[in-house]
C-alpha cells in the first residue's frame, strides 16, 4: 500500500482547464475569485469563447495579474466547424504546455464538444447561472447541459434557488452562493477622495454597480428617478445585450460606465443606499447577486427587488429591504436613508464573517480533490449520502456548509 502522503500528492498534482462564456477581463466575479485562488497552487488555463478575425486559426495566450493563463482562440470568419477547430487548438496548447494531468472545469456547457476526446482526472460543472434563460442563449445549450450532467463528477451551483432546480439532475450537487472579499469592500467605510466622475453629484446618491443588461428593471429606475428628482441614481457598469437607447434618461440618472474591481469600493463609499433593481423574469429567477454581500461589506443599506436568493437569507435576517413597485421601492429607499446604521452594520458584519471567498474556494477544492481521488482509485463518480438532518455529505463534507 502506498504511503498516505504519496496518494495525497497524486491527487493534488493536476492542472485546471476552465471553459468559460465570460471574458477574464470583463467583470471580476465568481470565476475570477475562485480560479485566482486555484492559481496560487497550480496552473490554471482559462479558455474563453473564440474571436473571429481574418488571420489563421491560433491561440492567444497571456498570463493575468492573478497568474491565470488566459487562452483566447482566434478563428477565421469562414470556419465551418468551430468546435473541431477549437479542439485542435486546445490539443496544441496541451502539447506545448505539457498539460498531462488535469481537471476540466466548465462554466459553459457549450464548450463540451471541444474536450470530448480528453481524459481528465475529473470534470467539474460550476453552474453559476441559468444560462438558457439569458438573452441570446444558444439553442443547443440545454442539450449540452444535459450531456454535461452525465459526464460531471461534481456540480456546484451559484445559489440555493439554482441548487433546488439542479439537485435532481445529478447525484453530487452542492450549493455555493455568492461570497465576498470583506476587507476589499470594507475600504468603502473609510473616508477617502471620491472618483472624479462621481464627486460632482449631490447627495443623496443611490448606486448600483454590475452589468447593465436585460436583467435590469429599467422602468423601476425611471419611475424612482421621476418620483425623487432630488436623488441621484448612479449606475456603474458596462451595458451589454441591450441598446443604450433603451436606457432611461433623466437629469438625476448617471451612467458612469465600467470600472475595475479595485475601483468599486471608492464608488460605493460615496453612496447613501445601494440598489439591486433587478427585473422579475426568467433571466433573474435563479440569480444570486455577488454584489449583495459586497454592498453590505461596504457598510451600505441595501434595497432590492424580490429576487429569491436575496430574500433568503438577506431579507429574512433584516439586512436588505425588498420592494417591487415604484412607490414601494421609493418608500424602502426613504427608510434606508433614515434608518440607524449601527445595528445594521453589526448584523451584516456577523453574517459576512462566515461568507468569504477563501472559505468557499477551500470547500470546493476539497470536493474536487475527493472526485479526483475516486477516479484514481477506480471508483468512478462520487455519490452522495442523505443525512438525517437533510444535508448532503460526501465523505464527511457537508454541502453548502
Amino acid at each position: 500500500m502506498r504511503p498516505r502522503a504519496t496518494q495525497r500528492q497524486r491527487v493534488n498534482q493536476f492542472d485546471l482547464i476552465c471553459f468559460s462564456h465570460l471574458r477574464w477581463s470583463f467583470v471580476f466575479q465568481r470565476p475570477q475569485h475562485l480560479l485566482s485562488r486555484y492559481a496560487r497552487e497550480r496552473r490554471v488555463f482559462f479558455v474563453e469563447e473564440p474571436i473571429f478575425d481574418d488571420g489563421p486559426d491560433r491561440l492567444e495566450l497571456t498570463v493575468s495579474d492573478e497568474n491565470v493563463h488566459v487562452v483566447i482562440p482566434h478563428l477565421k470568419h469562414d470556419t465551418l466547424d468551430t468546435d473541431a477547430a477549437q479542439a485542435t487548438l486546445l490539443r496544441d496548447l496541451m502539447a506545448q504546455q505539457a498539460i498531462r494531468r488535469y481537471v476540466l472545469w466548465y462554466y459553459t456547457p457549450m464548450a463540451l464538444p471541444i474536450a470530448q476526446d480528453l481524459e481528465p482526472l475529473s470534470i467539474v460543472y460550476d453552474c453559476m447561472d441559468q444560462l438558457a434563460a439569458f438573452k441570446d442563449a444558444p439553442p443547443a445549450l440545454l442539450e449540452r447541459e444535459r450531456e454535461l450532467f452525465k459526464q460531471a463528477d461534481v456540480v456546484f451551483t451559484g445559489g440555493y434557488s439554482l441548487y433546488e432546480e439542479k439537485k435532481h439532475r445529478h447525484s453530487n450537487v452542492h450549493p455555493f452562493p455568492s461570497s465576498v472579499d470583506v476587507p476589499h469592500f470594507a475600504r468603502a467605510r473609510a473616508p477617502q477622495a471620491e472618483p472624479e466622475d462621481q464627486r460632482i453629484l449631490t447627495r443623496p446618491r443611490l448606486g448600483f454597480y454590475g452589468v447593465i443588461d436585460e436583467r435590469m428593471d429599467l422602468e423601476l429606475i425611471a419611475g424612482a428617478a421621476a418620483a425623487r428628482p432630488n436623488w441621484n441614481f448612479v449606475l456603474v457598469g458596462p451595458v451589454v445585450k441591450i441598446e443604450s437607447s433603451s436606457l432611461p434618461r433623466a437629469a438625476n440618472i448617471h451612467y458612469l460606465g465600467g470600472k475595475t474591481y479595485s475601483e468599486l469600493p471608492s464608488y460605493a463609499a460615496g453612496w447613501d443606499v445601494a440598489l439591486l433593481p433587478f427585473a422579475r423574469n426568467e433571466s433573474t429567477r435563479f440569480i444570486s447577486p455577488t454584489k449583495t454581500p459586497e454592498y453590505l461589506a461596504a457598510g451600505l443599506p441595501v434595497v432590492s427587488t424580490s429576487i429569491r436568493d436575496v430574500r433568503e437569507p438577506y431579507e429574512k435576517l433584516g439586512l436588505v429591504r425588498i420592494a417591487d413597485s415604484v412607490s414601494d421601492f421609493v418608500r424602502a429607499c426613504d427608510a434606508a436613508l433614515a434608518g440607524p446604521s449601527g445595528p445594521r452594520l453589526a448584523a451584516a458584519d456577523a453574517f459576512l464573517a462566515q461568507l468569504s471567498w477563501d472559505e468557499t474556494w477551500s470547500q470546493m477544492s476539497q470536493l474536487v480533490e475527493r472526485a479526483v481521488q475516486r477516479r484514481l482509485s477506480g471508483n468512478g463518480r462520487a455519490s452522495t449520502v442523505d443525512t438525517a438532518d437533510g444535508a448532503t455529505r460526501i465523505d464527511g463534507i457537508a454541502a453548502g456548509e
